[in-house]
């Protein structure tokens, strides 16, 4: 019969599947063309059997591309048709058309959204998690956990330490260390320690690191040179100079560890923390803070 429209094979959303003879057994193939056919549940079909119209999970199931009946069919019994629902294949669907009403539950899989397509603008505040905190949208953050900071301790010293030694012997810069405990062996410790001083005459030396008694950081060795982290010199006796270390260590452990400085001076010369070399008491001179701050960096 002729009519006016789309063919009714685009815009009908059931289909009458092949049809199937029946044997000896309770299982048979689905098939639409001559081509396997999975329904998306039993509840899909319409079956009907001697011209009874099947119950779906009480008269059958279905398991991909087969029904499956609750008992096996005779060679007499006759299935009249198998009318299946199919998803919509039309060419255009109305802008607007679908709403949530019209997806169900969990339909939206992560396969079916292209890579790059949802913006900031599609996601609420907070609803993206880095290492158990939420992220800010538009904000920045670590991801994996790397670089991020597990503890900081600080040690600081405002009282003036006197020190001497002899050329080549570093001694310890008395009660200016730290200890921390890492939480992995993985971890690194990013040691930042801001000494001030000055010194009796010319002063000049070096300064070294130590974790434990063990020296880091240090420039390498060149015939007769001490190698050492930083250098130690103020000048004249009436400077205070400021000298800063920075070294990220790895001590792959998970005891506590100390940090330590020591320094090493030309004979005769006296190093003063926290002070001028002359530490005369009047309005032109300073007292200082010298501090080592540790802070674990969780790999």
């Amino acid at each position: 019969m002729a009519y006016i429209g789309k063919g009714i094979e685009n815009v009908s959303d059931r289909v009458v599947l092949d049809n199937i003879t029946t044997s000896a057994t309770a299982t048979y193939n689905l098939l639409l063309n001559s081509v396997a056919f999975v329904p998306s549940s039993a509840e899909s079909l319409t079956v009907s059997l001697n011209g009874v119209i099947q119950k779906p999970q009480g008269s059958y199931t279905v398991s991909n591309a087969t029904i499956i009946f609750a008992s096996a069919l005779t060679s007499s019994d006759v299935i009249d048709f198998i009318l299946a629902e199919r998803a919509i294949t039309l060419t255009t669907v109305g802008s607007g058309s679908v709403g949530t009403s019209q997806l169900a539950d969990s339909a939206v899989t992560n396969a079916k959204i292209t890579d790059g397509t949802i913006a900031n603008a599609k996601l609420a505040n907070s609803s993206i998690t880095l290492n158990g905190s939420a992220v800010s949208l538009g904000g920045s953050a670590t991801i994996g956990g790397g670089g991020k900071i597990g503890q900081v301790i600080q040690t600081s010293l405002d009282g003036i330490v006197e020190l001497t030694s002899s050329s080549g012997t570093f001694v310890d810069i008395t009660g200016f260390n730290a200890s921390i405990t890492p939480s992995a062996t993985d971890s690194k410790i990013l040691i930042n320690c801001s000494i001030n001083y000055g010194g009796t005459g010319n002063l000049y030396g070096a300064t070294r690191l130590l974790r434990g008694s063990t020296a880091i950081g240090l420039g390498a060795s060149a015939g007769s040179r001490i190698p050492a982290t930083v250098f130690t010199s103020s000048g004249d006796f009436t400077k205070a100079v400021n000298s800063a270390v920075q070294f990220l260590d790895t001590p792959s452990t998970t005891s506590a560890t100390t940090y330590k400085l020591q320094v090493t001076l030309n004979s005769g010369q006296t190093f003063k923390l926290n002070s001028e070399g002359e530490n005369i008491d009047n309005a032109a001179n300073h007292r200082t803070i010298s501090t080592m701050t540790l802070m674990e960096v969780l790999a």
